[in-house]
């Protein structure tokens, strides 16, 4: 037996928050944190399926190259800032992944257009899932993280969802310096 056994990574909490399961259908933004697509995607298994909308050609790149390593077939689009390339109520599951501040420091504007293609993506009873992290720490104290705070006074990730039309909209937990928002698209479930 080993001194020393492989924790459950990083991604444990933020995974474990998600609850994707076997055979949904995930649609992912964000590109900070190119493992958690990859350890996500494997959650929703060979029957399910598991996309991504990336910023750009590279961070596509980055979110595929993640994926391979981890051994799981995915579809990544790259230009979130334009219609997502998805059928509406394409998806049972959605995870923004804001933990580079890259979600509360966008423009109201980008972010209002976002959670719109989220939610004209996702299935009637979807959920949303918005992981981000907690200010300060080590990050915030040499400049790392994005200034947040005009995003924050405004109620952040719950008063933006609920501008788009999710309900309910609630803030799930605040642990490990991560705060998970979850939103609902309003509907019948189609789908247990």
């Amino acid at each position: 037996m080993p001194l020393f056994r492989k924790g459950l990574g990083p991604n444990a909490l933020p995974i474990a928050m998600s609850g994707v399961k076997l055979g949904e259908r995930l649609l992912y933004l964000g590109s900070g944190r190119p493992g958690l697509f990859a350890a996500l995607a494997s959650r929703a298994g060979l029957t399910g399926r598991a996309c991504a909308v990336a910023d750009g050609a590279r961070e596509a790149e980055t979110l595929q190259n993640a994926a391979a390593r981890e051994g799981v077939l995915v579809e990544i689009a790259a230009g979130a800032s334009g219609p997502f390339p998805h059928d509406a109520e394409s998806f049972d599951v959605a995870v923004i992944d804001g933990t580079d501040g890259s979600f509360g420091s966008m423009s109201a504007a980008d972010r209002d257009h976002r959670l719109r293609e989220v939610v004209r993506v996702m299935r009637p009873g979807g959920r949303l899932l918005v992981v981000e992290r907690l200010p300060g720490g080590l990050r915030s104290l040499i400049g790392g993280a994005p200034d947040t705070a005009a995003y924050r006074s405004t109620g952040g990730a719950k008063a933006a969802l609920e501008q788009c039309g999710f309900r309910p909209v609630r803030i799930l937990a605040e642990r490990e310096r991560f705060r998970f928002t979850e939103g609902i698209k309003p509907g019948a479930r189609t789908r247990l």
